[in-house]
């Protein structure tokens, strides 16, 4: 990934500076990004791949391998966050996938949420809770998931996700961009904040 941020600036002729405007990411901490030094998160990600005018699934794909149709067995995803990460891990699904209008992603959240800012942003969201247990937590009320489990909402509303029991929970999360035509629906690729 770290490599595609780079390119992808690159073939945009965005100097480092442009792209951190854009995005809101300081200068250093992108070129931190960019070196291999540091790993951001799904939510500087998809600031990145909305500064770049990507989906964000070309963050971790090469835009000309992708495929009509992909299987990702599940010893095959892809960690976009590292295995120590004390927040959420987030594991890529069909990233090689052609035009999609969801992003599939399997993540642990952390057991630990107080540190977890809220998350908000345009579309919906939906979870599936795979293993565990888990909490959606709003700024209102906090909701209790078990395994099979799910939650589908606006992801305009303030959220984040927390872990119960001694090991992380395995959630699938879908995230869409709110489509408001059928044309629009055609079009565009889902984001990740």
């Amino acid at each position: 990934m770290i490599n595609r941020v780079r390119q992808l600036r690159k073939e945009r002729l965005m100097t480092l500076e442009a792209l951190a405007d854009r995005s809101g990411v300081t200068k250093s901490y992108l070129s931190k990004v960019e070196r291999g030094h540091s790993v951001p998160s799904i939510a500087v990600c998809a600031s990145l791949a909305k500064a770049l005018g990507v989906p964000l699934d070309h963050l971790f794909a090469d835009a000309e391998e992708l495929l009509e149709v992909v299987v990702t067995r599940a010893g095959e995803r892809q960690a976009l966050t590292d295995a120590d990460e004390p927040g959420t891990r987030y594991e890529g699904i069909a990233l090689d996938a052609g035009t999609k209008s969801m992003a599939p992603f399997m993540l642990h959240p952390p057991n630990d949420a107080d540190h977890v800012p809220f998350r908000d942003h345009p579309g919906e969201e939906f979870i599936f809770v795979h293993e565990g247990q888990a909490e959606l937590i709003l700024p209102s009320r906090t909701i209790p998931l078990g395994t099979g489990d799910c939650a589908y909402f606006k992801a305009s509303t303030p959220h984040k996700i927390r872990s119960v029991g001694a090991r992380r929970a395995a959630v699938l999360l879908l995230v869409t961009d709110d489509h408001t035509d059928s044309s629009a629906h055609q079009t565009s690729r889902a984001r990740l904040p």
